[in-house]
């Protein structure tokens, strides 16, 4: 393969990461980013001489604290194109992010009522409305897939009626790459009186968001693929919608005033964040957000999109690998090897220094469009290098020589 492509992120970038040490080439930033040290410092500050809660205190630790909690509520609404940061809701993650929608916002729905969803989705946006189903009787749709793996928004938008109430798909598919035109999806959606809701988990990473640019009405991510901490990500909703929804969970924080007649509570966002906040996720996640803007959104699509491409050409010159998803998805790569489990190609990998994830992508129903139990999947960040391609090549090649098939 030529190695003498230029990068848009010059490699040296692979030193910002201390979990890089020892020539470990690391194709699993979909599971979760590697951290730069600079998120890893910005969090030791946060636990150690700057600690202190938030929101509570009236000493000068406490108030310092509280401002820059919500200075980095202000960095995230910059970073996504949010209107307003008391759009922004601190959660555990996306998950958490979706489950809220389902559980507050999904109240107002009743029996007969559409939720539509995709082929592609994580299991994190199927499994909380089928539990919101369950208990009201509305009823899910699932818009299929093109044939090179990204949402077909034509079917898409036939599946529409006046009951959809909410199209909630993911931004770039974790197992494919495939990034979906949320802007028609969402004016198809809202012609036809629904909202749309967006898993951007793999995108906030890897491609510029702009939520009111996009039409969504909700946006959800977590830090953690965002090369910053786990346990924190991020609700946007349209404040319109917040302040219409019940809060989720009781507790400190969310309310104005208690009794034991009555609670009247917050507005958002503060309404969805009872209890404690991850303190030191939010600074961790704000100095993750000043990272990838120093480096650059734009730089880093296309640094991947160099990597992908590179990688799709050399595995698509070894016998038996098959290939998902589209030319030019974002960052990730799926791929499976006639006659050999993905895990024994993980595991095979493994031995040669080379990180990659193995299984069914917690994306159980695109398997089984795909017509694979699993598939092994690469995926790239602003750390890796053609050489890392490289040696994803040689250790695939590896495996086929191990089970007895040959390049092209």
């Amino acid at each position: 393969m030529n190695v003498t492509v230029a990068l848009p992120v010059a490699a040296s970038r692979k030193d910002d990461f201390p979990g890089l040490a020892g020539n470990w080439a690391y194709l699993d930033t979909a599971a979760t980013a590697q951290k730069p040290q600079v998120v890893i410092d910005a969090i030791a500050k946060a636990y150690g001489p700057d600690y202190a809660t938030v929101h509570r205190g009236v000493y000068e630790r406490s108030a310092t604290m509280t401002l820059r909690f919500e200075e980095a509520r202000e960095s995230v609404a910059r970073f996504i194109g949010a209107a307003s940061a008391s759009e922004i809701v601190f959660v555990r993650g996306a998950t958490e992010g979706i489950n809220l929608v389902a559980q507050s916002w999904g109240q107002r729905l009743v029996a007969g009522d559409r939720i539509l969803l995709s082929a592609l989705e994580h299991h994190s946006n199927i499994v909380p409305w089928q539990l919101l189903r369950d208990r009201t009787g509305i009823e899910i749709d699932v818009a299929p897939l093109t044939v090179d793996g990204r949402i077909d928004v034509d079917a898409l938008e036939a599946l529409l009626t006046p009951r959809t109430k909410l199209v909630s798909i993911a931004h770039v598919s974790n197992v494919l790459g495939s990034v979906a035109d949320v802007a028609r999806i969402s004016r198809a959606a809202h012609a036809a009186g629904a909202l749309v809701l967006v898993d951007g988990c793999q995108a906030a990473a890897r491609i510029v968001i702009d939520v009111q640019a996009l039409g969504a009405d909700f946006y959800v991510f977590s830090g953690h693929k965002l090369y910053g901490p786990t346990g924190i990500g991020v609700l946007w909703g349209r404040a319109d919608l917040l302040d219409s929804m019940p809060p989720w969970q009781g507790g400190g924080a969310m309310i104005e005033t208690v009794s034991f007649e009555k609670t009247t509570y917050a507005p958002p966002p503060q309404r969805f964040e009872a209890g404690t906040p991850h303190i030191t996720g939010v600074m961790g996640l704000a100095a993750a957000i000043d990272y990838v803007q120093a480096i650059g959104i734009e730089a880093i699509s296309a640094h991947e999109a160099t990597l992908v491409k590179a990688a799709r050409a050399a595995l698509s010159r070894i016998n038996s690998v098959t290939l998902f998803g589209p030319d030019d998805s974002a960052g990730i790569l799926s791929f499976a090897i006639e006659g050999v489990h993905p895990h024994d190609i993980g595991t095979i990998l493994d031995e040669s220094g080379v990180a990659i994830r193995a299984g069914h992508h917690c994306a159980q129903p695109l398997m089984n469009v795909l017509g694979v139990p699993a598939t092994a999947r690469a995926s790239f960040g602003v750390y890796n290098d053609l050489d890392d391609v490289a040696r994803l090549a040689a250790g695939v090649e590896r495996v086929t020589r191990i089970f007895g098939t040959g390049s092209k």
